[in-house]
């Protein structure tokens, strides 16, 4: 009876040392990896393991272009809200007429009129144009009778009465023909014009008895019928 469990216990053994030979380690048989897949081969008591690891996907570090440089360079203004960019539209309302003007000769021996165009954009800016074509002459035998030195200061027109106020230094005197021309002149270039139905002629502001010395100046000069 030990005889048999002897040799039992001796086959048992032989299995054992057998059975510890026929199991070595071996290596995990070679696998293609899928993208981001790794394995990890672990022995466990000469069995071999082998753990299917996921590896994370590697960042991008591929920079993402702006867009800001397509806009480089440009640049674009909005205007505030209920503002116009419109720039208004600006015209001249400046109107021309030709008009008659009186000169005399070289002489003095009697008045020549002349055409003269002037511009204005109000009957002060004509009555003005109006005075100033009796300080030039473009033909060089008539000759102003009223000066280039002398000043208008001011135009006043209200309910048909026109007053001129001047300022007339003495070498713009003339003698008592050239005085009585000058005020004919005046009053035929002023009463030209239709609204015009008196005419009265201020020297620095002031009436004055004569222009120059010579000749009674009334206040105001009305039109003659």
């Amino acid at each position: 009876m030990n005889k048999k469990i002897w040799i039992a216990a001796l086959l048992v053994t032989v299995m054992a040392v057998a059975a510890g030979c026929g199991s070595k380690p071996t290596a995990a048989p070679n696998q293609t990896q899928g993208a981001g897949t790794e394995n990890n081969v672990t022995e466990v008591e000469g069995e071999t393991i082998t753990e299917p690891v996921t590896a994370e996907p590697e960042e991008n570090t591929t920079p993402t272009e702006s867009t800001e440089g397509s806009s480089e360079g440009t640049t674009t203004t909005t205007p505030p809200s209920g503002t116009s960019t419109e720039t208004p539209a600006t015209y001249e309302s400046n109107e021309k007429k030709t008009i008659t003007v009186f000169y005399t000769d070289e002489e003095e021996l009697e008045l020549h009129k002349a055409s003269a165009e002037i511009s204005y954009a109000s009957d002060d800016a004509k009555y003005k144009a109006a005075f100033e074509s009796l300080q030039q002459s473009k033909d060089s035998k008539l000759v102003p009778l009223w000066s280039k030195e002398i000043e208008l200061k001011s135009v006043q027109f209200k309910d048909g009465a026109l007053t001129l106020d001047i300022h007339m230094p003495d070498t713009a005197r003339l003698g008592a023909g050239g005085e009585s021309y000058a005020l004919d002149a005046l009053k035929q270039t002023f009463f030209q014009f239709d609204e015009v139905k008196s005419l009265d002629l201020l020297v620095d502001g002031q009436q004055t008895e004569s222009l120059m010395g010579h000749v009674d100046l009334e206040h105001p000069m009305t039109r003659s019928e």
